[in-house]
Order: C-alpha cells, then sequence, then structure tokens
C-alpha cells in the first residue's frame, strides 16, 4: 500500500485529528523534523536546572528547619519547605498536560512519537524525593534536541546526564585504584549497572558481541562520571580509574577524563551490531512487532552508511514500501492511546489548562496507571515493552473501556456528532461495524467511547 496522509498520522504519529491536517507527503513529515520546534515553544517544560533549583531550595529550608526546631523561624523554614514539595508536584502534573497538548495540537506528531520512543530507548528517573519529578525535564534537555542528529551526540548526552547517572547508580561508582577507593574511610566500589545498559540497551543490544570482561573494562573508563549535591554534572578525578581500559578489542585512555569516554561510546554508536540494535527497535516501535526483514536491513545499511545519522534512518523508514502496509499490527500503549484520544477529541487548550493537579490525577495518570502504564514510570531501565501482550490484559482493557466511555465527556462537553467523529479520526473509508456501533449507541459519550475502543482506532 502506497503513503497515505490517513496512515502516517496512524502509525507515525498521534492519530487523526479534526482540526488538523494530516501530513501530505513523506517529504512534509521530514521537513516537521528539521523545522523549529513550536510545540515546545508553545507548551514549554523546563530543563533540569529547574529541579537542581527545586532540591537545593527545599534542602536549605528543611535543614535550617531541622537545626531549629522549636524556634518560629524553624517553623516557617519548615513550611517552606513542604510548600516546595509540593509546587513541584503540581508542576509535574502541569508537566503531563504540557506532554499531552503537544500532541494534541502538533501538526509534526512525527516529532512527537520520536522524542517519546528515543526517551524510553534511555530510560532514567528519579528513583527518590525530588528527583522523582525529573524524568519529564530529562527529556526536554537530553532527548528533545538531539533526535535529529547522530546517534552518537544523543548517546553520549544521555549517558552523561544527571538523571541517567542517578538512575543507574553511576555516582557511587569508583574505581578499583581510584584515589577515592583507596581512602580508609571511603566505601566506594566498582558500579557496572551504567556500563552493563549502555552495551545491552543503548547500543549492541542485549544479543550483542561483548562479554563480561567488556563490561567491567567499560565500567572501569566510565569511572568519574558523576554529580555534586545539587545533582549537576562533574567529572570527579578523584573517583576515576587510572590507566587504559579495553571495550572489544579497542585500548581507551590513559589520563582519565571525558575524551576516553566520548571515544567508546562514539565506537560504540557506529558498530554494526548497534546499527541492527537501532534498525529492529525502529522498525519493531513504529510498524510491527514482527518486522520485514528487507526493512530491517535497509535501516542497518543507512545506518552505518550515513554515521548513525538519524534523519537518514527515519527517510529510510518512511520510504520503505514495508512502512506502509495496511495491516495495523501493533497495539498503541495506554500513553499513546490516551494522546491519541484528546486528539481526535480536539481537546482545546483552555481545558487541559483549567485541569487542577487532582484532576489531572484522576483523568489521565491514574487511568494510564490502571491501563498498564504509570506515566513516565517504567519499571526498568529497558522501558517499556512492545509486545502487544503487555497491554491486552483484562484488567487494561477494562480500563481503557472505562476510560473512553466517561472521561471524553469531562473534557469536552460538547462531544462531536458521532456520525462525524467516526471518519474524522478512522478516515475516509471507516470499518462498517463502527460506524454501524456509533449510530446505534444510546447516548454520544456511549458512540464515542465505543469508537476509541474500537480496534481500528486501538491499533496503528
Amino acid at each position: 500500500m502506497p503513503f497515505t496522509p490517513e496512515l502516517a498520522e496512524r502509525r507515525f504519529g498521534y492519530g487523526l485529528s479534526p482540526q488538523i491536517a494530516a501530513p501530505p507527503s513523506v517529504a512534509d513529515m521530514l521537513t516537521g523534523l528539521r523545522g523549529p520546534d513550536v510545540m515546545a515553544q508553545t507548551y514549554p517544560i523546563p530543563g533540569f536546572r529547574y529541579i537542581q533549583d527545586q532540591i537545593v531550595l527545599v534542602s536549605r529550608f528543611s535543614k535550617f528547619a531541622r537545626k531549629n526546631p522549636q524556634t518560629e523561624a524553624g517553623a516557617a523554614a519548615g513550611e517552606k519547605a513542604k510548600t516546595a514539595r509540593r509546587a513541584l508536584f503540581h508542576d509535574r502534573q502541569r508537566w503531563v498536560v504540557s506532554t499531552l497538548q503537544r500532541r494534541i495540537d502538533t501538526p509534526h506528531a512525527f516529532r512527537e512519537r520520536l522524542i517519546a520512543f528515543w526517551a524510553d530507548h534511555f530510560t532514567a528517573r528519579g528513583k527518590s524525593g525530588l528527583l522523582r519529578s525529573a524524568a519529564p525535564a530529562y527529556a526536554e534537555e537530553a532527548v528533545r534536541p538531539h533526535i535529529g542528529g547522530r546517534f552518537a551526540d544523543l548517546l553520549f548526552v544521555c549517558v552523561t546526564h544527571p538523571l541517567m547517572l542517578h538512575y543507574l547508580d553511576q555516582n557511587t561508582s569508583a574505581g578499583p585504584n581510584s584515589r577515592a577507593a583507596r581512602r580508609p574511610d571511603r566505601r566506594r566500589g566498582l558500579n557496572e549497572n551504567l556500563a552493563r545498559e549502555v552495551l545491552e540497551l543503548h547500543t549492541l543490544g542485549v544479543a550483542g558481541p561483548y562479554n563480561q570482561s567488556d563490561v567491567r573494562e567499560l565500567a572501569k573508563l566510565l569511572t568519574g562520571l558523576a554529580g555534586t549535591r545539587d545533582h549537576s554534572f562533574k567529572f570527579r578525578r578523584n573517583m576515576a580509574e587510572p590507566g587504559a581500559e579495553t571495550v572489544l578489542g579497542r585500548t581507551y585512555g590513559g589520563a582519565p577524563g571525558l575524551a576516553p569516554i566520548r571515544a567508546v561510546l562514539v565506537d560504540l554508536a557506529l558498530h554494526p551490531a548497534t546499527a541492527a540494535h537501532i534498525a529492529r527497535k525502529l522498525a519493531v516501535h513504529f510498524v510491527s512487532d514482527q518486522p520485514a526483514p528487507d526493512l530491517i536491513r535497509d535501516l542497518e545499511e543507512t545506518y552505518l552508511s550515513g554515521g548513525g545519522d538519524l534523519m537518514q534512518c527515519y527517510e529510510t523508514l518512511l520510504h520503505h514500501p514495508a512502512s506502509w502496509t495496511n495491516d495495523a499490527p501493533n497495539i498503541r500503549p495506554p500513553d499513546e492511546f490516551v494522546s491519541a484520544a484528546l486528539r481526535a477529541l480536539a481537546v482545546a487548550p483552555e481545558m487541559m489548562q483549567s485541569l487542577r493537579p487532582a484532576q489531572i490525577k484522576r483523568l489521565m495518570t491514574t487511568p494510564m496507571r490502571l491501563m498498564g502504564q504509570p506515566w513516565q514510570q517504567p519499571a526498568g531501565p529497558d522501558g517499556w515493552p512492545e509486545d502487544d501482550s503487555a497491554w491486552i490484559t483484562p484488567q487494561g482493557m477494562a480500563a481503557r473501556l472505562e476510560w473512553a466511555v466517561n472521561t471524553p465527556a469531562r473534557l469536552r462537553p460538547d462531544l462531536p456528532d458521532p456520525r462525524e467523529f467516526v471518519p474524522d479520526v478512522l478516515g475516509p473509508i471507516p470499518p462498517a461495524d463502527v460506524v454501524f456501533a456509533a449510530r446505534a449507541a444510546e447516548t454520544r459519550a456511549d458512540a464515542i467511547g465505543l469508537v476509541l475502543c474500537a480496534p481500528a482506532f486501538q491499533r496503528r
């Protein structure tokens, strides 16, 4: 099947919108990636510096309150710390709205899908305290600006980001022969978490050509990557392993620093196994759980010949005939389903921005958790599963149906006419059974819910 605007929005974006024209061509989709990031400007989300500032603020107020527990000033400081914590929680809820509103309003939804894809590939999240709110800032700062460049640059920025270093316990990793490891008052040793995930998840893949020795050598090479108390990035030479390390048969370094770390990440990014891993992930995510072998092969070849240029990979993906089959093999994960539904309903920015934090939780994040996908909280560094079986569960499907029937009217009291809604969101030739069900439903809310739960909408 050749390119169609409707299929482009369904498979590579967040579905059709009654208010936003679908892309007329592959060229338009690629131009949208190269142009200005209008959605980031329209619905801003701050970078990681904002999280750091809030952590410092709360820490200072809390410390003062602990030191002055019986004073009026101490009590006031404690209240200020609580207020700052509460404000960051509210900010986090607002960032949910900003992310969803970008997906509702964007004329270039392929960009938003790619950002979600790469943020998942390089999963990092806060494990404690205020850092639990940092995932949106990480994606905004480390992922979003780099999705159209070279994979090696995206890899370096994500791997060395303070949130990634925190998430994979790199902050406490010290080379066995480093000054920090030799100090009698320190109990720090080598941590292999980051090195293992770089090889297994970020580059070569779980079946890649590496062994435990490569993991350990890379772990020693990465020592020194750390953060300060306010989670700013810092290379700590006292924790870095002195001397050279050998990864996949190539020796790096001598003098600890960022240069050998960048060098090994570039080499890993350009490795044929990485090309195969990235090619397959792109094909599986955007096209099918069982993608055509020639699609993977062409993506691999493009990746290698272009030196990991991601725009060239996207161009190959979008021009390949296998990307435009009329089958819809992949089910939308919960956050994508909710995003597509909001886009189909054309929920207004004024409505979304009027929601209070408790409403955002009740209408958005709690339902997504019940569907099986807590907002930006994957269980591990491997991110969200691609297999449909992860999402097609009794509880997950029941939660989808409940949300589809009950929530749209709360976000858009003037629900659209189901007779118009069906072709608006499923295209000019919708399935006959969906048309019949929408017309036969007793209420508009039921009709809209049935359309949103239909396989033609659930799958892409």
